[in-house]
């Protein structure tokens, strides 16, 4: 970082206390980093809530393959959306269940209507949408 602004924070003692506990599990080495990436979440989760922004993400599903015509419904539904998975990744868990990492792109609203899809087809036991914007918190 070639400049900063220090600023001040006043805390109460035991909030102060639980931080610094939690950022020491995390492995921050300093408060300061730690309050930067609170600040960045926090500044990603007002982008996603503007549809229109652009994001980029991942959609994490765990489904049992051979139930019903789940791979079968999966798939199509990517092919409808194609133009906002960039990649994909599938792993075999074990003999019953399979677990598929998308990389996505788009507009917000997009983004969150594919993975919506994805995890209401019966047999996806868990899906997870994780999104972030590429221009927060950007260094020049």
């Amino acid at each position: 970082m070639d400049k900063v602004t220090r600023i001040g924070v006043s805390l109460e003692p035991e909030l102060l206390r639980e931080f610094d506990d939690l950022i020491g599990k995390k492995g921050y080495s300093a408060r300061s980093e730690a309050i930067r990436d609170l600040i960045r979440n926090t500044l990603v989760e007002e982008t996603w809530k503007d549809e229109e922004s652009e994001v980029v993400g991942t959609i994490t599903l765990l489904y049992e393959h051979e139930r019903g015509n789940v791979r079968e419904r999966l798939m199509e539904i990517q092919h409808h959306h194609h133009s906002h998975i960039s990649s994909s990744m599938h792993v075999h868990l074990n003999t019953e269940q399979c677990l598929e990492v998308l990389v996505t792109s788009g507009r917000a609203a997009d983004v969150k209507r594919l993975s919506d899809e994805l995890c209401s087809v019966r047999g996806v036991l868990h899906g997870r949408l994780t999104m972030t914007a590429g221009t927060v918190g950007k260094h020049e």
